[in-house]
C-alpha cells in the first residue's frame, strides 16, 4: 500500500466469493480426511451414497446403547401421522433414576437423505444424559427421496405428540421437553417448533438447533462462498432439498414446515440455541434465523464458531473449538433445564 492508502501497483484480484479461513486445528483435520470428505452429493450418485451410508454408518444395538447397564434403552413403535406408517423411536435414560426426567427429543442429521436414529445416541448419552440427568429419544424419520415432504417432519411430529401424551408411562416430565437436532435434524427441530405452535400441540421448553438446514433456496452469500470448500456445500444442499421437495423444490408458496427460513412469523417459539461455523454453507441462513427470532420478540442464543466448517465437531472432536462448542451447548441445556425445574421456582 502507498502512504495514501492506495495500492502502489496492481496486485492479485480477489474473487467475489473469498472464503473465510478454517481454524488451524480444523484445517489440519479436514486435510487429513482427503477429498472424499468434500465429495458432493449429486442426483446421479445419491442412491449409491445412500447405500454406502447405510453400510458404514454405525447402528448400535439396544445392548450396545445400554453400556453395561448404565442406561435403560427401548425401541418404540408409535402410530404415524393420519394412520400412516409407524414411527420408530429409540428411547434411552440413565439407569436407576425412578422419577420423571426431562427429555431431549432429538432428530439426527444427514441432509434428510442419510443417517439413522441409533448412531447419534452414544454421544448424546455420554455428554448429556448422565451429567444432566436427562432422557433422550431419537427419531427414525423416513428419508428422502423415498419419503418426500411432509413425510419426515410429520414422522417427527407424530412421535413428539405420542411421547408427550405417554410421558407418565415413559417416566418423562411432559412439561420439560427440549426438541433438538443437528444439520437436517436441526432443520426438522425448527420445523417441529413451528408446527406444534400452529397446531396447538405440546409446547417444548427449548429448541437446540445445531448448524440447522433451514433454507431450500440455497442462495445466501455463504452458500456461494463455501461452494466446493465446505464438507456440505451448495451442490449437496441442492441435491438434498430436491430429494425432499420433488416438484415443490423452489416453489414460491413452500410452507415453513418444509423450510423454516420461509417462515414469516417466528413469534411465540421456545427459546432457541443456534450454532453454526463461520466457514460453513449454512452460516448466513442460521444467523438470519436467529435475527428473525429476536425481531419477533423471541429468545435465541447464537454462536458462530470462527473458522468452523459443517460438522467440525464430528470430524475433529478433540479440537479446542469442538470442546468449546460442546461446553456451550451443555451450559445452555443446563440453564434451560434449571429454569424449568419447579423446585427452583422462587418462593411466594
Amino acid at each position: 500500500m502507498s502512504a495514501g492508502g492506495m495500492p502502489s501497483e496492481p496486485g492479485p484480484v480477489s474473487t467475489a466469493w473469498d472464503a473465510p479461513p478454517f481454524d488451524p486445528e480444523l484445517g489440519v483435520a479436514l486435510a487429513a480426511l482427503g477429498d472424499e470428505a468434500r465429495e458432493p452429493f449429486t442426483p446421479e450418485n445419491l442412491a449409491a451414497r445412500q447405500e454406502r451410508d447405510a453400510l458404514v454408518r454405525p447402528r448400535p444395538t439396544v445392548r450396545d446403547l445400554q453400556a453395561d447397564g448404565r442406561f435403560e434403552v427401548d425401541e418404540l413403535r408409535v402410530p404415524g401421522a393420519s394412520g400412516g406408517q409407524d414411527v420408530t423411536l429409540v428411547s434411552a435414560r440413565p439407569a436407576g433414576i425412578a422419577g420423571p426426567l426431562p427429555l431431549l427429543f432429538y432428530m439426527h442429521g444427514g441432509g434428510m437423505i442419510t443417517g439413522n436414529a441409533w448412531s447419534v445416541l452414544p454421544q448424546l448419552l455420554r455428554e448429556w444424559a448422565l451429567t444432566l440427568e436427562l432422557a433422550v429419544i431419537s427419531v427414525e424419520y423416513r428419508l428422502a427421496p423415498q419419503a418426500r415432504y411432509p413425510g419426515p417432519v410429520e414422522d417427527c411430529y407424530a412421535g413428539f405428540v405420542w411421547v408427550a401424551a405417554h410421558a407418565a408411562g415413559l417416566r418423562i416430565d411432559a412439561d420439560r421437553i427440549i426438541i433438538g437436532g443437528k444439520s437436517a435434524g436441526g432443520g426438522l427441530a425448527a420445523a417441529l417448533a413451528l408446527l406444534t405452535r400452529d397446531r396447538g400441540g405440546p409446547t417444548p421448553i427449548g429448541q437446540l438447533l445445531l448448524c440447522p438446514m433451514l433454507d431450500d433456496r440455497n442462495n445466501t452469500y455463504s452458500s456461494h462462498q463455501m461452494a466446493g470448500i465446505d464438507t456440505w456445500d451448495r451442490t449437496s444442499n441442492a441435491t438434498a432439498w430436491q430429494a425432499l421437495l420433488g416438484d415443490r423444490y423452489g416453489a414460491a408458496d413452500l410452507p415453513p414446515y418444509a423450510a423454516p427460513a420461509r417462515a414469516t412469523d417466528l413469534s411465540r417459539l421456545p427459546p432457541a440455541y443456534i450454532e453454526v461455523g463461520s466457514a460453513e454453507t449454512f452460516r448466513d441462513e442460521d444467523v438470519a434465523y436467529a435475527n428473525a427470532i429476536w425481531q419477533a420478540g423471541g429468545q435465541a442464543e447464537l454462536h458462530v464458531w470462527p473458522g468452523a466448517f459443517h460438522g467440525f465437531d464430528t470430524f475433529a472432536p478433540r479440537s479446542a473449538l469442538s470442546q468449546d462448542a460442546r461446553n456451550a451447548r451443555s451450559r445452555w441445556l443446563r440453564r434451560i433445564l434449571r429454569q424449568s425445574d419447579p423446585s427452583n421456582a422462587p418462593a411466594c
